[in-house]
């Protein structure tokens, strides 16, 4: 028995076209969400060569160095200040000056300010020194600064002073010493040149840093085998120290520093001299008994300061490195899984300028300097989660 279709035509024509329509809606690709824009706030341009910058708390404004040798401090309502009475002397010629600001962890008790900078020898040979004083109350000058710790022997005539400063969650000082443009000092534990090392809050020597006791290595190496650190920064996320260095010709790099162990410089590398031959020590890119960084450039960037990103204002940015770019001239974000770089993206290379220093400010904006006789004071962030 055949039964009939009782629905009309018209009626089964709708139907079809209502079925044909949702799979239409179906099959098309979801809208993507507009990608969140770069945007850059410049909040000073009137800085000589600036290296370094601090966050006061309590939005007390952002202390900065300048290579000539001025502390600085900012504030949005009163502008840039007159250099701040107090700071040491420096020897400012090639790259060196004035370098890193830090504040001590403990600030809000005893205002401490750690400075780094190159400092002349008695032959005109400089080298690395660190050492801190106290902010007074009006932010006008340091107090009673004294200098704890000074990079022996001095060796540069103006070349790789490193002196980037950072703090771990147990009260260590580390400080990056470059090697002063003899490379194979990084290699000799009797010297400073070429290492990271470790101290306490008041520079004194940790029991527990790798080559105490072990003469003549000097005590304070927590690593060695570096050539020209220009970014130290705690991983907030693991609590461990990473560090990145200037190679010669390619061979820029991080490392992640670990205790007594040698990174290379310069018997591996993956760079050349600049004249193009091959850095004459050097045996290749691996060798026993070297520590792999942990991500390089063949071509160099000029990298240097870096700042880890776990700020909540920009999801975006979530599990990011980011480092500056002198010679390349740009923002440099590296996307991290673990301690594994998965992604790289450059950022500002249409500004034209040398970026010297990264900092993640407290209100989740990334804040730069850059490194020009007119330097600049920059506030970037994302549009789209403004």
């Amino acid at each position: 028995m055949i039964l009939e279709n009782k629905t009309p035509t018209s009626q089964l024509c709708l139907q079809l076209f209502k079925s044909l329509l949702l799979s239409v809606f179906i099959s098309l690709p979801a809208l993507a969400a507009p990608a969140p824009t770069v945007t850059v706030t410049e909040l000073q341009n009137e800085l000589g060569n600036p290296w370094s910058l601090a966050f006061l708390p309590d939005d007390g404004g952002i202390l900065i160095t300048e290579r000539s040798g001025q502390l600085r401090l900012w504030q949005p309502e009163k502008n840039l200040s007159e250099p701040l009475k107090g700071v040491p002397a420096v020897y400012a010629k090639g790259q060196g000056g004035l370098l890193e600001v830090a504040l001590s962890p403990t600030f809000a008790q005893d205002r401490r300010i750690y400075l780094s900078f190159s400092e002349e020898g008695k032959d005109g040979k400089a080298g690395t020194a660190v050492g801190y004083g106290r902010l007074n109350p009006q932010g006008t000058a340091i107090e009673n600064f004294t200098v704890f710790f000074r990079q022996q022997p001095k060796l540069s005539t103006g070349n790789h002073f490193g002196g980037k400063l950072a703090f771990d969650e147990q009260g260590h000082l580390f400080i990056t010493l470059g090697e002063n443009n003899q490379r194979l000092t990084a290699q000799d534990l009797g010297l400073h040149q070429g290492k990271i090392v470790r101290l306490t809050l008041d520079g004194k020597v940790p029991k527990d840093n790798p080559l105490t006791n072990q003469s003549p290595a000097r005590p304070e190496i927590w690593s060695y085998g570096h050539r020209n650190p220009q970014g130290l920064a705690l991983n907030p996320w693991t609590g461990v120290m990473w560090e990145n260095e200037h190679g010669p010709k390619g061979g820029d790099e991080i490392n992640i520093p670990m205790a007594g162990k040698n990174y290379g410089w310069p018997l591996a590398t993956h760079g050349m001299n600049y004249s193009g031959l091959p850095i004459p020590e050097a045996k290749g890119t691996h060798i026993e008994g070297t520590e792999q960084p942990a991500y390089y450039w063949e071509k160099s960037p000029g990298i240097s300061g870096m700042a880890f990103y776990n700020a909540a204002r920009f999801p975006a940015w979530q599990h990011s490195l980011f480092i500056g770019a002198l010679a390349q001239k740009e923002l440099i974000r590296l996307q991290l899984d673990g301690d594994k770089v998965i992604a790289e993206e450059r950022l500002l290379g249409d500004r034209g300028e040398r970026i010297r220093d990264v900092r993640v400010g407290p209100d989740g904006y990334v804040y730069l300097l850059t490194d020009e006789s007119d330097g600049k004071l920059l506030k970037v962030g994302l549009s789209a989660n403004n």
